[in-house]
């Protein structure tokens, strides 16, 4: 097929211990998989609405609008009761102006709007990568009149009010400071300028982690200041497993996927919303971030690409030294 974008409803390229990775569709393969009430978390990042095409297939404008908005029926029908969608999307841009472009905001607000899906908005997390490229680089590096835009979207959704959580499964680690006050188990306590009071024994527990923000630095901005990552974070992100994958994808004269989901933040959602044995879909699998992230935490996990390039790319993935996976490539 050499990267042309499948013509079949849908086709299973390969699966491991614990998912499956097919081509095709995102709309024609869950119907064809039957996965209604089934996933308890959808997590992906969908082609974003940019103004020039991409090899992935991104659509732009009212076009866009339209069709992201009807993708919130069909991903709220697979959910089970307590199950989140997890989606993260980038800033757009108006076309050969300095101006952002409000297509992803409409469509988010859109998309979770749609009276068909039944879905709230749980809570916004903003995703900050200090270490991304200079972009747009027009109005960047070259007429020097924008700042680098270096954040993306990151919006969870369900159909229920209480879709399972647990903060306590991404706690970050505690600063020096509150590990000392922990030890000395003394602090000012009383009433504060907010006229909040603080009562004597109030930070005194130890809850192995301080709650995690709902902004994700991905990199830290101070090379002074203490990298407190969310525990699920830190420990995937010290993998090196996204340095294999780059490694190994220019080892063997491939160009990698250009819109990866950090694995960090995929990590994170699937140990915050689930638990072991849970099913995780990516409808736009990609380089497959979100089935490794999934494979690693032994999570039970379905990825969805139309471009076989990008699938067979994401097989490097698995080879990943410890991650010790089996990898069934299926004939076409």
């Amino acid at each position: 097929m050499n990267g042309d974008l499948v013509k079949k409803m849908s086709d299973l390229l390969y699966s491991t211990d614990y998912g499956k990775y097919y081509l095709g569709k995102c709309e024609e393969t869950i119907k064809e998989l039957d996965l209604k009430n089934k996933v308890q978390l959808i997590l992906t990042s969908p082609p974003f609405p940019l103004n020039n095409k991409k090899q992935y297939g991104n659509l732009n404008g009212e076009e866009y609008l339209k069709w992201f908005t009807s993708l919130a029926e069909l991903f709220s029908s697979v959910l089970t009761p307590n199950g989140s969608i997890v989606i993260e999307m980038g800033n757009a841009w108006e076309k050969n102006r300095p101006v952002q472009s409000l297509l992803h905001l409409n469509s988010l607000l859109s998309f979770v709007n749609n009276e068909n899906a039944g879905l709230r908005l749980c809570q916004e997390f903003v995703c900050y990568n200090p270490a991304r490229l200079p972009s747009p680089a027009q109005w960047v590096t070259i007429n020097r009149i924008r700042t680098i835009d270096s954040f993306t979207h990151v919006w969870w959704m369900s159909n229920s009010d209480y879709p399972k959580a647990d903060n306590r499964r991404v706690l970050r680690p505690y600063s020096k400071s509150m590990k000392k006050l922990l030890k000395s188990g003394k602090f000012n306590s009383g009433k504060r300028p907010s006229e909040h009071v603080i009562s004597e024994k109030g930070f005194l527990t130890d809850n192995h982690g301080s709650i995690s923000h709902n902004v994700l630095e991905l990199k830290q901005i101070d090379e002074d200041k203490e990298l407190r990552l969310p525990y699920s974070m830190f420990s995937i992100s010290n993998t090196k497993s996204n340095d294999f994958f780059t490694k190994t994808c220019k080892e063997r004269g491939i160009v990698p996927h250009p819109a990866r989901m950090p694995l960090e933040l995929a990590s994170f959602f699937i140990e915050f919303l689930t638990d072991e044995g849970d099913l995780v879909l990516d409808p736009f699998g990609g380089s497959n971030t979100t089935g490794f992230c999934a494979e690693k935490l032994k999570r039970q996990w379905i990825s969805i690409e139309a471009n076989m390039d990008y699938g067979n790319q994401s097989t490097i993935r698995f080879e990943e030294p410890s991650l010790n996976s089996n990898v069934k490539m299926e004939e076409f």
